[in-house]
């Protein structure tokens, strides 16, 4: 049986941008499954095997690796196959097994947004811990109110990695994480907004939320591809400012 709390999304269709290639463009989603809220502090003990907690505060200073080892743990807790193959620093997505996962960026951006098209999903003070709110520490999951799709802290309180490399051309193998924290100013708690870290890079407010879903699609799914993953990674030409190149 499972003990995470998903919700079944339907097939749809989201907007993705990349600022520095100055692209817009549309991905279109086959139905998912997402967590209703972010991994909890409990969820994560539990799952990982490492003692008893009954925190319902987001697990933090997880590692994107941390987020990959959880999804695998959970799946093979609740009789699913694990997703991901893991070879030392290696990770491959095995598109076609349908255990936990972190979601893709698209899914990710669709998740939050729940059909609107704004920087919010509703008023932020009623759907989003931030500096706002002067809290000092990461929040208790589900306690302000959610989207149209029944979904809980995907902006605000705390950050979540996603599948995704963030621009592996100026950052290499940095991850993508969404959705702004409890210590975040309103313009960098946004649907659109996109920040990201190396994968074994730990952060106070980074955390996570676990998507499931299976597609016979080889190395390439729900708005993400192995094959663009290699062409973004390419860059000619002179650097723009403030670049540095990357580390042979």
């Amino acid at each position: 049986m499972a003990t995470l709390d998903l919700r079944i999304l339907p097939a749809g269709e989201v907007e993705l941008h990349d600022e520095r290639r100055r692209r817009r463009w549309s991905v279109e989603l086959e139905p998912f499954e997402i967590g209703v809220v972010p991994i909890t502090k409990a969820e994560y003990a539990q799952g990982m095997g490492t003692g008893e907690s009954i925190a319902r505060s987001p697990a933090v200073d997880l590692s994107w690796f941390d987020a990959v080892m959880f999804c695998n743990a959970a799946s093979v807790r609740d009789g699913l196959a694990p997703v991901y193959l893991v070879n030392k620093e290696i990770v491959t997505w095995q598109t076609e097994i349908s255990g936990y996962r972190l979601p893709t960026e698209a899914e990710w951006e669709y998740a939050c947004r729940a059909g609107t098209t704004g920087p919010h999903y509703g008023p932020l003070a009623h759907i989003a811990w931030t500096a706002e709110d002067e809290v000092e520490e990461l929040q208790a999951v589900g306690s302000k109110e959610p989207n149209l799709f029944g979904l809980y802290d995907t902006l605000g309180n705390v950050w979540e990695w996603c599948w995704d490399l963030l621009d592996p051309a100026r950052y290499g193998d940095y991850r993508v994480f969404r959705g702004g924290g409890f210590a975040d100013k309103r313009w960098s708690v946004r649907a659109s907004t996109r920040r990201g870290g190396g994968p074994g890079m730990k952060h106070p407010d980074v955390g996570m939320r676990v998507a499931k879903g299976a597609f016979h699609t080889g190395q390439a799914a729900q708005g993400w591809s192995a094959e663009a993953d290699i062409e973004r990674g390419v860059f000619s030409g002179p650097l723009p400012s403030g670049w540095t190149p990357l580390a042979e």
